[in-house]
């Protein structure tokens, strides 16, 4: 079992930086992959980024390129993304997510019906 925790959720203006934090507990060693995905009001959750938890792999949207930065300490079994340049559509409630699953391909690090544990979420706002 794994619970994640998310925290560091805020409002802030465009342009500005934020950092999430994502607090594991449980048997985190069991954890395949992690990552973030976010929902903003009235749409479907999407994914932002996923990294694996052993190596280290990173798989980002395109969205988020070159602004998103994950990553993580496994000493700590703590999940971080660091968010840059921050813009209003960036607005939504962030989720953490974790996978026992073993994933193969790029594109199953995306999809939400590959993560069996997630947390509350937590949310950042962008103004403009």
């Amino acid at each position: 079992q794994v619970q994640p925790v998310e925290s560091g959720g805020g409002l802030v203006q465009a342009g500005d930086s934020l950092r999430l934090s994502c607090a594991a507990s449980g048997r985190t060693f069991s954890s395949y992959a992690m990552a973030w995905f976010r929902q903003a009001p009235g749409k479907e959750r999407e994914f932002v980024a996923a990294i694996r938890w052993t190596g280290g792999n990173t798989y980002y949207a395109d969205s988020v390129k070159g602004r998103f930065t994950i990553s993580r300490d496994t000493a700590q079994n703590t999940m971080f993304l660091q968010m840059n340049s921050l813009k209003p559509e960036d607005t939504a409630v962030y989720y953490c997510a974790a996978t026992t699953m073993y994933l193969t391909r790029s594109y199953d690090y995306t999809q939400t019906r590959k993560y069996n544990y997630w947390g509350q979420g937590t949310q950042v706002t962008v103004s403009s």
